[in-house]
């Protein structure tokens, strides 16, 4: 029951090229950035990630993207990161943009072993009727774009036919956990965490502070531990080292 890895190298030391990752974060908020370098390190290629942003040029999943690691994005957001675009519209890189509501669900579906299910979010657009362009030629044409999906109306109103996601691997961060692999989410570092976490046929987290289980009340865990694998107990130093992307502060 003692999940707790001796260092994340250990933790990632598995994870082939090609695989699947779901990564929690939200911006540069609550993201596994120990994981990521490690990740980094470790070398594996052709990574196909799930998770709302690639991050930022130079942290966060940018870093992977700069070293040429990410094959496949799935996500909501692709702004704040000029390498992201220049792969993007070079033709480097896969993207499947969507609704960022829909994102969640998919993940949280995929975790609780439903296929898939009806969203009315999306329909009559790009997202519901295919067209959507996934992958760019290196002459700048689309070369892959999504495919049309089912629509099936409710009540009067359509709905478009979405996928649950698993994934191979699942990097997340959390404020605490015990060995057992229970975790807790701080504030709007929580994000899109949970869902990663579920996803995850492996999930590795990292956590900014260990406790022994018991120490957790289960009123205030969010992820209990049978959705953990692995656990990453960070110094108080990569606890700390916390970004954001864009700082506004009075003159």
């Amino acid at each position: 029951m003692d999940k707790v890895s001796a260092s994340a190298a250990e933790a990632v030391a598995d994870i082939p090229d090609g695989a699947s990752l779901a990564v929690g974060g939200f911006g540069l908020s609550g993201v596994p950035e120990v994981l990521i370098q490690a990740l980094h390190a470790q070398g594996a290629r052709g990574l196909e990630v799930v998770s709302n942003n690639c991050g930022v040029d130079g942290r966060g999943l940018g870093v992977l993207l700069a070293a040429g690691r990410i094959a496949r994005v799935t996500g909501s957001y692709v702004g704040e990161n000029k390498e992201f675009a220049r792969q993007y519209l070079s033709g480097e890189l896969e993207v499947e943009l969507v609704p960022q509501g829909t994102l969640a669900e998919r993940l949280r579906a995929g975790g609780a072993g439903i296929p898939a299910f009806y969203t009315p979010a999306g329909v009559g657009t790009q997202v519901a009727n295919g067209g959507l362009p996934w992958r760019h030629a290196a002459d700048g044409s689309v070369a892959v774009m999504s495919p049309a999906k089912e629509i099936r109306t409710f009540r009067g109103r359509p709905h478009v036919l979405e996928h649950g996601i698993t994934t191979d691997f699942a990097l997340v961060r959390a404020w605490r956990g015990d060995r057992h692999g229970n975790l807790v989410f701080r504030r709007s570092a929580a994000n899109f965490n949970p869902l990663a976490a579920m996803a995850g046929r492996i999930t590795v987290a990292e956590v900014e502070e260990l406790v022994e289980p018991g120490e957790l009340s289960p009123d205030d865990v969010h992820v209990p531990g049978v959705f953990v694998q692995r656990i990453v107990q960070l110094t108080p130093r990569q606890a700390a080292d916390k970004h954001v992307e864009k700082r506004t502060v009075r003159a």
